[in-house]
């Protein structure tokens, strides 16, 4: 079983930036294997549904979100075992709380994955 640990949020201004993290761990959830999968970033706004933001694959090739592309960089430290999340020109749209996740996958337009994390809030004030 992984523990998927997301921290960094906290109370900007438009315009700021943030560096969430979200550290993996668990007895069976080895480097190896973090190394091997996919990572994602997503966040759920109040009254609002889970939104990916950004995958990294293993070979360490990344996707984006229309909304977040050009301001938000994935990027991943695998001896760590440690995903991040570079957000930058916040919004107040970027409200949420933002959680990583371990292997996403989309089947139409739901994202499953082998372990969510818990959330770090972040919350943009104009």
């Amino acid at each position: 079983q992984v523990q998927l640990v997301a921290s960094g949020g906290g109370m900007v201004q438009a315009g700021d930036s943030l560096r969430l993290s979200c550290a993996a761990s668990g007895p069976t959830f080895r480097r190896t294997t973090f190394s091997s999968i996919a990572m994602g970033w997503f966040r759920q706004a109040p009254g609002k549904g889970r939104e990916m933001l950004s995958v990294v694959d293993a070979s360490g090739a990344s996707t984006y979100a229309d909304s977040v592309k050009g301001r938000f960089t994935i990027s991943r430290d695998n001896d760590n075992r440690v995903v991040y999340l570079q957000m930058n020109s916040l919004k107040p749209e970027d409200t949420a709380n933002y959680y990583c996740a371990v292997n996403p996958t989309r089947t139409g337009v739901v994202w499953t994955a082998g372990s969510w994390g818990q959330g770090t809030q972040v919350t943009v004030s104009s």
